[in-house]
């Protein structure tokens, strides 16, 4: 099931195909094997509080989100073979093209929602 996430305190649209990870096989393959990552897609990893960008193709935002939906951490264009420290306040991690954070005015403190499916219900 996709997911589209909003940017609460922009009314922005992150992405409108976004994935979850929340299986260990889910959150170790992530985005790997994919040759890009489109434009309204994503992964939202869940349980995470860092990543890796080992044998990856291109690079990716991400945002690391507390349990709540705040951004803690937001990184811009991570590329391949780099890794990120572990923020300790993050409960999950997404993972969007590049480009994504800066096109929806996303920094951290914003509040993010997860959507489901056609009937915007939140999660």
């Amino acid at each position: 099931m996709d997911w589209l996430v909003r940017n609460v305190e922009r009314d922005t649209i992150l992405g409108d195909k976004v994935a979850v990870a929340q299986t260990w096989f889910a959150r170790l393959k992530g985005l790997l094997g994919r040759a890009e990552l489109a434009q309204g897609e994503g992964l939202h990893l869940v349980p995470c509080s860092s990543i890796h960008m080992f044998f990856m193709r291109f690079s990716i935002d991400v945002a690391f989100l507390d349990q709540q939906g705040r951004v803690v951490r937001a990184i811009h264009g991570i590329k391949p073979w780099r890794a990120t420290r572990m923020y300790l306040d993050a409960h999950s991690a997404l993972e969007l093209p590049a480009g994504a954070l800066q096109k929806s005015g996303t920094v951290e403190g914003d509040l993010l929602h997860f959507e489901c499916g056609s009937l915007g219900k939140q999660a």
